[in-house]
């Protein structure tokens, strides 16, 4: 007797789901049985392959081209993923950028995005969201180990944004909770993607003496933890920082 996949009539949508974690977690949703929107910026020809890849798994993936600064093509991204799935029950925070500079050298454009993404872009695919989302529904934002860890100077901007989404998220679970809402934060460390490769350079290596693993970790880890909160074991986790850092905060 075949049993069904965790999140069989789940519809989920990340933001920032081309690429990198992101794109790894619409796979790992979609193979778990949910359909899935997911929003890009520029990189279209990477969204097409995603859509193409899990269609040809016999799963559901949606692509929407949406500036996460926007908040008005963010609350438009939630509104077409209802339409287009019939509906929402997963949203996963994932659309973020990064800049490390010096604080007396930080540029002022540079913090106005890095605010309005990794802040700003979440806050109102949150408040869209909302109202769609049932009882039993999960949010879940994608931090950063760096909320917690600084592993060098440059780094107070970035960790800035992301120390702002773990007390989001804890507040949201205190808003949320009473309507059956879960919302967790899933803090990942040096992770090896396009934009922080395990290239051999002096500062992966240098990351890697600080963690307990001494390796770096795989997209694949954070999908797995994602499609977790997502589905229906994680019912009684909410308000939660998931450190996916392969020891590095210990």
């Amino acid at each position: 007797m075949s049993t069904a996949a965790p999140l069989t009539g789940r519809r989920a949508l990340v933001t920032g789901g081309s690429r990198g974690i992101g794109a790894e977690t619409v796979r790992r949703l979609a193979a778990d049985g949910a359909a899935v929107a997911f929003t890009y910026s520029a990189s279209k020809a990477d969204a097409d392959r995603l859509v193409a890849d899990v269609a040809a798994k016999g799963g559901t993936a949606v692509a929407i081209q949406t500036d996460a600064a926007d908040r008005a093509q963010v609350a438009a991204a939630v509104g077409r993923s209802v339409a287009e799935l019939g509906g929402l029950d997963v949203l996963v925070n994932n659309a973020a950028v990064a800049h490390m500079a010096p604080i007396d050298e930080f540029p002022a454009e540079q913090f106005d995005r890095l605010v309005a993404v990794n802040i700003g872009g979440m806050y109102w695919a949150v408040r869209t969201a909302v109202q769609h989302l049932g009882e039993g529904a999960r949010i879940i934002n994608i931090g950063s180990i760096n909320a917690d860890q600084i592993p060098s100077a440059g780094f107070s901007v970035y960790g800035l944004t992301k120390g702002a989404v773990a007390s989001f998220t804890r507040g949201l679970a205190r808003d949320l909770g009473p309507r059956g809402i879960t919302v967790n934060n899933v803090q990942p460390g040096p992770i090896d993607t396009d934009a922080n490769p395990d290239n051999g350079d002096d500062f992966p290596e240098s990351l890697k003496k600080m963690m307990a693993l001494g390796r770096y970790g795989h997209v694949r880890d954070v999908a797995g933890v994602v499609s977790f909160l997502a589905g229906p074991e994680s019912g009684f986790v909410t308000g939660a920082n998931w450190n996916v850092d392969g020891g590095f905060t210990v």
